[in-house]
């Protein structure tokens, strides 16, 4: 598999779910950038709120679920907080799903 930001994306968006929700990550909303240079890919993303009990696991998980489909490469993955998630970022079918 060639990558590339989309690449990127479709794999998180098959394989890192939220467990309390039931939506991937890209569909809520949470991944923020995807670069990918000089035989990295870096991911800056978020949660749904600063204290999330989630935090650690879902970047782990994300960090993980993309070395395994890129191997060879390295995964940086950054928890920022800037700008701020609301529902507004969710994709349509997220929304739909929660029925907002």
């Amino acid at each position: 598999m060639e990558v590339t930001q989309e690449a990127v994306r479709e794999v998180l968006r098959e394989r890192v779910i939220d467990p309390e929700l039931g939506i991937n990550v890209v569909d809520l909303g949470l991944i923020y950038d995807v670069a990918i240079s000089g035989g990295r890919i870096s991911v800056d993303m978020t949660l749904t709120t600063p204290g999330c009990p989630l935090a650690g696991t879902l970047a782990a998980q994300v960090e993980e679920v993309l070395r395994q489909a890129f191997p060879g490469l390295d995964v940086e993955v950054s928890l920022v907080w800037e700008p701020r998630w609301t529902p507004e970022l969710m994709s349509e079918e997220a929304r739909r799903h929660l029925s907002l």
